[in-house]
């Protein structure tokens, strides 16, 4: 059996939809924090069972009989996230899981100013002296972040931002269609190569792709990271946020996230949702 944890969230129910389109459903399982919201996925013959990262015992009962599990990376930030993964990986191997698959990020560095990389870094460390068998799903960065980056520049044709660099941005669904994949027909043992879409673009031309699919202009605005840190300081964000908002930039200036490869390409058989493309269909939700 698979079993996908956080089965409920973006990344997490694309897997699941992946999978089932490679594997009977009884052959899946998911550990999710609410079974309500999982409902329409015992349905269909999914195993739904409740796990919690901060719960041993849940996880426990959820990974029962998985031959591998995917671990979808904690929405928690820091040493709590950390602890949470740990609690994940001691009970995967408790329960017997044979590989232990986690989502990591393509520049996981335990120096890096972005800090969920750092949080990656930890996590992998942890699988490598785990003694399971293990993947670490190297993914590119999640393009729906480019909204976040973008804020409302798409209503007010302001773009702006620190200085940045460019970002290799790759859609959950091209990132669960690899791990699908790699689930059911390849094995990658340890580190995969990083799984990103094919190019890598700053905002200066995220604000050229944006002016022409709205067909309107949006200017690019480099502003000073203290000019930034004010600004989010004023809309009531806590320190951690801002932290993690800060230190993207100054990741991407460093070139963190600009390398791409051509991994994914190969585990899904097309090229990867370029975006252009990925703007468009989320300003069309």
């Amino acid at each position: 059996m698979i079993v996908v944890t956080g089965a409920n969230g973006k990344l997490g129910r694309k897997v699941v939809k992946e999978l089932l389109k490679r594997v009977p459903a009884g052959d899946i399982g998911v550990s999710v924090r609410d079974m309500n919201q999982a409902q329409d996925l015992k349905e269909r013959g999914v195993r739904v069972r409740q796990g919690h990262f901060d719960d041993s015992e849940s996880l426990l009962y959820a990974f029962e009989g998985a031959s591998q599990v995917l671990m979808i990376s904690s929405h928690s930030l820091g040493e709590v996230a950390v602890r949470q993964h740990q609690t994940a990986i001691d009970s995967a191997k408790k329960a017997g899981v044979g590989r232990l698959l986690y989502t990591s990020q393509m520049f996981s560095s335990a120096t890096s100013h972005f800090p969920p990389m750092n949080v990656h870094a930890a996590t992998e460390e942890m699988l490598e002296s785990s003694g399971i068998a293990f993947t670490s799903l190297r993914n590119g960065f999640y393009a729906a972040s480019a909204i976040m980056w973008m804020g409302d520049a798409l209503k007010t044709g302001e773009l702006m931002a620190p200085e940045d660099g460019p970002v290799a941005w790759t859609t959950h669904s091209d990132l669960a269609e690899a791990a699908a994949v790699i689930l059911t027909e390849q094995t990658y043992d340890g580190i995969t190569p990083h799984l990103t879409a094919s190019e890598a673009i700053d905002m200066e031309r995220m604000a050229s792709i944006a002016s022409k699919v709205l067909d309107r202009p949006i200017r690019r605005i480099v502003v000073s990271d203290d000019e930034y840190r004010n600004h989010l300081v004023s809309r009531g964000l806590s320190e951690e946020m801002i932290g993690m908002l800060t230190g993207m930039f100054q990741a991407s200036r460093q070139g963190d996230f600009s390398q791409t490869n051509p991994a994914l390409e190969n585990l899904i058989g097309r090229s990867p949702v370029n975006f252009t493309d990925f703007l468009k269909d989320s300003i069309s939700q």
